[in-house]
């Protein structure tokens, strides 16, 4: 054991150096075993949040509001954008190196002779970190479908499906209600399960009914209604009025915000939480990368949509922006998404492409995108396809090019917005 890293990057890289392999293994035993070895538990309330998108979102007010009520409050949510310590967030702070290095070293022991991915490994480390840290409240953010997913080793006291649409389609399944069984596995016993997907799938709701969940459904156990100014959300016993909306902008936060705050209903009495504390952390909430839009000129928009509901989404939020004469969209994906419904999706406000190919093995060439783009959207003098070897290079071109009317969208993989934001960050120092 003494030859162990002692640093984040390099335990880090020896993590991925560990399994190159993007393979999601299947299966939880191995995981449940490390588990057991760590003694993991949560001596507090657990809210787990799983969905293909709003996951973030859901997750982050939840954790804006708790921490406005004076909790002390764990998150574990994912990906991260320049730094790994962004997964795991205690009390408002990203943690620190040396607690995560402390925490791989009790993974590393506990392990033996068991083989972990990288996501299971660092899944496993971040949850005994904030099981120890002293929280009144812990939330995690599942990665991928729900029912096989690391953290689902954890039993919640509260489950959230956000959304549920078509994505990960090699791991989850081709249709919406197979996707909708594989979130459900989130569900448990006894205890609450929230989805605020307006339109359910059939398959998620007779999960939760075979094994005795609590099942609250959108429209029927919680609603909201609201005019220009303010909302209010309306639960199976608690009603919340005149609200702001959320800071993070977009036509679904508000279906995000009710999921958290269903949430907050059934642990009323576990985590009390007062009206102005529920108006102030949905005012103040901030997550990068969601229609984040930078001040400045040319309008600056950080989207992460990957896959075409999220890209539908964020179409609609830049319909409602208000004149821009141009939009430059700088665009990288990976190969296994559905990228044809995401090009369709936001075509129509896009008139310069600026595509890139992504630092991953799994990433779409920036060639490939343009072939798709043509199909879409033939060029012709006033719109533009040009390929870029990074996002750093593609968003360059599309600052030197863009006019202070003009607008700059940055969307796709996860990868496209880091890139972004590195390049960003480096320009500025």
């Amino acid at each position: 054991m003494s030859n162990l890293p002692t640093t984040l990057p390099a335990w880090l890289a020896l993590l991925e150096s560990r399994h190159a392999e993007t393979v999601i293994n299947m299966g939880l035993d191995r995981v449940l075993a490390v588990k057991e070895r760590l003694q993991l538990s949560f001596s507090c309330p657990v809210i787990m949040v799983a969905g293909t998108n709003g996951k973030g979102s859901t997750c982050s007010m939840l954790e804006s509001i708790l921490l406005r009520a004076g909790y002390k409050v764990g998150l574990y949510i994912k990906p991260h954008f320049l730094d790994f310590n962004e997964r795991a967030r205690v009390n408002g702070d990203l943690a620190s190196d040396e607690v995560l290095v402390a925490a791989f070293n009790e993974v590393e022991a506990a392990r033996g002779d068991t083989t972990l991915t990288y996501f299971e490994f660092t899944t496993l480390a971040i949850m005994k970190l904030l099981s120890q840290a002293g929280m009144d409240v812990v939330i995690l953010e599942v990665g991928l479908g729900g029912r096989l997913d690391a953290v689902n080793i954890v039993d919640a006291d509260v489950s959230i499906v956000t959304s549920v649409d078509i994505d990960h389609t090699d791991y989850l399944g081709d249709t919406r209600e197979k996707i909708g069984f594989e979130k459900a596995g989130i569900f448990r016993a006894g205890k609450t399960a929230i989805c605020s997907d307006p339109v359910p799938p059939q398959s998620l709701i007779d999960h939760a009914e075979a094994i005795g969940a609590d099942l609250w459904l959108m429209g029927r156990d919680f609603n909201y209604s609201g005019d220009k100014q303010q909302w209010s959300y309306g639960g199976r016993n608690q009603r919340r009025n005149s609200l702001a909306y959320p800071s993070l902008r977009g036509a679904n936060q508000i279906l995000n915000a009710c999921a958290a705050l269903a949430a907050l209903e059934a642990l009323k009495l576990e985590l009390p939480v007062g009206a102005q504390e529920v108006r102030t952390g949905l005012v103040t909430v901030e997550l990068p990368g969601r229609f984040q839009v930078l001040p400045g000129r040319p309008t600056t928009i950080l989207d992460v949509a990957h896959n075409p509901h999220a890209a539908a989404a964020l179409n609609q939020n830049l319909g409602n922006m208000g004149f821009h004469r141009y939009t430059y969209a700088v665009f990288g994906s990976m190969q296994d998404k559905d990228i044809d419904g995401v090009i369709a999706a936001m075509s129509e406000h896009v008139d310069h492409w600026c595509l890139a190919t992504l630092p991953s093995p799994r990433s779409a060439s920036a060639s490939e995108l343009a072939a798709k783009v043509q199909l879409v959207q033939p060029e012709r003098d006033e719109r533009t396809i040009n390929v870029f070897d990074d996002p750093a290079a593609a968003y360059a071109n599309a600052v030197s090019r863009a006019g202070e009317d003009d607008r700059i969208v940055v969307f796709g993989s996860f990868l496209t917005v880091a890139g972004v934001m590195a390049a960003r960050k480096s320009s500025l120092h």
